[in-house]
């Protein structure tokens, strides 16, 4: 089991990725359930009062179609929150959580090399994105004819929940990444929160502060921006954060291998 980091790391995280699957996908069945009361425009009538930059930064301009919902509400803020969450504390654990413990160096001392410890580690983390989105779909398609959400089709939902994995994927690459440079778990996750966080700002403040160019340099903006709940799979978009996510695995290998450990 040891000798293929992959299966070990999906193994030794089975209960905490068990969770992350039902509570990401039992918060977006939650919130996505609640579309029937607010359909009826009551939502949109009592938004009237909100400045138009709220709105737009928000998503908020429409919430009487399913699309223009789960754009706000689920895949808006919460869904892709926890998908950052997900990738910071994950990417974390990674590298830079053995190498604060001091198992890093026991790790190494059996025949795996730095690389492929990384790479499988990372390939483990992408897995769990996947398994995080494809819950989130398969919850989603259950509740949508009795949640009234059939204006959304079936691949419009799997289109953002493509977004969704690759999301957290790249956010589990910055922490990788860092964590290959730093080496202290708790550092890498609170900066890689961080960033989080003010790309999500970036993404939906940019505009309003004249800043648009600086929302194109948002992980979010290639998530959502797009709007696959109403165009469907977005490749550009997906090859973006695809590509940025390779971009920073080969920074945090380039930097692993090369440097010594903390032991």
């Amino acid at each position: 089991m040891l000798r293929n980091v992959f299966t070990k790391t999906l193994w030794d995280a089975r209960r905490s990725l068990l969770g992350w699957m039902i509570g990401t996908a039992a918060v977006a069945m939650m919130y996505a359930s609640f579309y029937p009361q607010l359909a009826n425009g009551a939502m949109e009538e009592a938004m009237k009062s909100f400045p138009q930059s709220m709105k737009d930064a928000f998503r908020l301009n429409d919430m009487t179609s399913a699309a223009g919902y789960l754009g706000a509400n689920t895949f808006g803020i919460i869904v892709p929150l926890l998908a950052l969450f997900f990738g910071a504390s994950t990417g974390a654990r990674a590298i830079a959580g053995d190498e604060e413990s001091g198992q890093l160096d026991l790790l190494l001392a059996h025949p795996v090399s730095r690389a492929r410890l990384l790479l499988e580690r990372f390939a483990a983390l992408a897995a769990g994105s996947v398994v995080i989105s494809a819950a989130v779909l398969g919850a989603l398609l259950l509740i949508r004819p009795a949640a009234k959400l059939t204006g959304v089709s079936a691949g419009q939902l799997a289109a953002q929940c493509v977004n969704l994995a690759l999301l957290a994927v790249f956010f589990g690459a910055l922490a990788i990444c860092a964590g290959s440079a730093a080496g202290r778990r708790g550092l890498v996750f609170g900066a890689t929160a961080v960033i989080g966080v003010l790309a999500y700002a970036m993404n939906s403040f940019g505009p309003q502060l004249g800043l648009e160019w600086a929302q194109k340099l948002s992980p979010f903006y290639y998530y959502i921006g797009g709007d696959p709940l109403r165009n469907g799979f977005q490749w550009g978009d997906a090859g973006v954060l695809a590509g940025a996510s390779a971009v920073l695995v080969c920074a945090g290998l380039l930097t692993f291998t090369r440097r010594d450990i903390n032991t």
